[in-house]
């Protein structure tokens, strides 16, 4: 009994080193995030809804920098535990030229054909006119931000958690700072509003790059090099792909399909859209404790499982469920507690604070729903190289079920603004049957390291060694 208590004590005590700078990470993106609308909200009405509709595409962004960091997290993380760390820098560099290609495409989008990425959430002038603007400026972030994510994601996954950060810190504070520069024109800059936003996120993930690269040369263990861009090994190539490729469809699924919960209600006018902004902030605060769990969970298990310990691992598993329901909670009592504080200031029509209530008080409880499935989806699955289920549950749950019912809801019943929302927040409650069953029966748990993996490049291996210029056994 005594053994059975120490491993707990040691696991949780694991579990809150990582999961104390990811929160904080979190706090401060969510921060970010509040900012942003709160500034606004002194602009007008119009500039949140632009802002809110044009930074979906960062949402879909971000998941898609998320889908490939998990990738390279799931193989780093295992890695780590089997004491590989030449294995960790070829991932490092695999994942770096498919974030480059995402960021470059999402960037180039933005610089060209701002206007037609507006007018798929919104017919609105003004709006599209407010978000033209502020989507040129972002262009720049999308690009430092897919190397960003790469990098710290690695960072995590190897336990230096707390390096990422401090990163975020650095770009999260200056981001805050110069958004009220550049939205209300202090110290002699310019009164930009809503692109004043983008200016700010642009500059910030500038300097982060910066930062990253100033880190890497201080870290003996994994740098941010351009030269592992060009490293090749076929194995680790092949397992990257099968691994990342079901998480990364997994998440643009999944994260698209949200785009379209926006899409249906930008097209239930402005009030709507204004009251979503603010929820999105909210529920944003509610999540940080329970996804920050579910990350450093996966980071924990994928170690754990990595130094071949099936019974650990899933004796793991058993404690991070605990601790998620215990976060899912304390998300939704945190979601209450604000509530009454966002009421009161909100500068919004009588009609947009009417659906602020009520989409408040369903988030109260939606976000039980989320931490359940993104602690099991992609902490515990991800942890153990099961990447196929998630894809394949989020897939149907979001494009069979929840899209077609918000279309159906709004368009063809025509249903009042509130019932369409409720019917949208039902898709994570829909799916915990299979997801629960499929943690129960163990499937997800496997070791994907392998021996001798540089053996079977020896050409990879070489040019591994050339281009980091560390002597390697070939």
């Amino acid at each position: 009994m005594q053994t059975k208590t120490t491993e707990g004590e040691s696991f949780y005590s694991q579990i809150f080193k990582l999961v104390l700078p990811i929160v904080i990470q979190n706090l401060l993106s969510a921060a970010v995030s509040s900012a942003d609308v709160v500034m606004l909200n002194y602009v007008g009405q119009s500039s949140i809804s632009a802002v809110s509709l044009a930074s979906q595409y960062a949402n879909v962004l971000f998941m898609v920098f998320y889908g490939l960091g998990t990738g390279a997290t799931i193989l780093c993380a295992q890695y780590y535990g089997k004491g590989d760390m030449r294995a960790i820098q070829v991932v490092e560099g695999i994942a770096l030229r498919f974030s480059l290609c995402f960021a470059l495409l999402f960037a180039g989008a933005a610089l060209l054909i701002p206007e037609a990425m507006m007018r798929l959430f919104t017919n609105d002038a003004e709006l599209i006119g407010i978000g033209v603007s502020y989507l040129r400026f972002m262009s720049v972030s999308y690009l430092c931000w897919g190397i960003i994510e790469v990098y710290l994601a690695v960072l995590r996954s190897i336990g230096k958690v707390m390096i990422s950060t401090a990163m975020n810190v650095l770009a999260f504070s200056l981001n805050i700072l110069l958004n009220a520069v550049f939205i209300f024109g202090f110290f002699g800059a310019p009164r930009l509003g809503a692109a004043g936003v983008a200016i700010a996120t642009s500059v910030s993930r500038l300097i982060e790059l910066m930062a990253c690269f100033v880190v890497s040369m201080n870290n003996t263990d994994v740098k941010l090099d351009f030269k592992y861009l060009f490293v090749k090994n076929k194995v680790l190539f092949s397992d990257f792909v099968r691994l990342s490729l079901p998480a990364l469809g997994n998440d643009i699924a999944w994260s698209v399909a949200f785009s379209m919960y926006s899409v249906i209600i930008g097209h239930l006018g402005t009030d709507a859209v204004a009251a979503n902004s603010f929820v999105i902030v909210v529920r944003n605060f509610g999540t940080i404790l329970c996804f920050g769990t579910a990350s450093a969970g996966g980071i924990l298990l994928g170690k754990i499982i990595g130094e071949n310990k099936p019974a650990e691992a899933k004796d793991g598993a058993k404690k991070l469920m605990k601790l998620t329901v215990i976060t899912g909670i304390a998300g939704g009592l945190i979601i209450l507690a604000v509530m009454p504080v966002v009421l009161r200031y909100a500068s919004l029509s009588d009609q947009a604070m009417y659906y602020l209530k009520y989409m408040l008080l369903i988030n109260a409880y939606y976000v039980m729903g989320a931490a359940v499935n993104t602690t099991l989806i992609v902490g515990v699955f991800r942890a153990g190289g099961d990447s196929r289920f998630g894809f394949i549950c989020d897939t149907v749950d979001m494009w069979c079920y929840a899209v077609p019912l918000g279309f159906f809801a709004a368009f063809v019943l025509k249903l009042p603004v509130m019932w369409v929302y409720f019917l949208l927040c039902t898709d994570e409650f829909v799916k915990w049957p299979w997801v629960l069953h499929h943690y129960r029966s163990g499937k997800w748990l496997n070791n994907i390291t392998r021996d001798d993996l540089f053996g079977n490049d020896p050409a990879g291996d070489a040019q591994l060694a050339e281009n980091t210029g560390k002597q390697v056994d070939v």
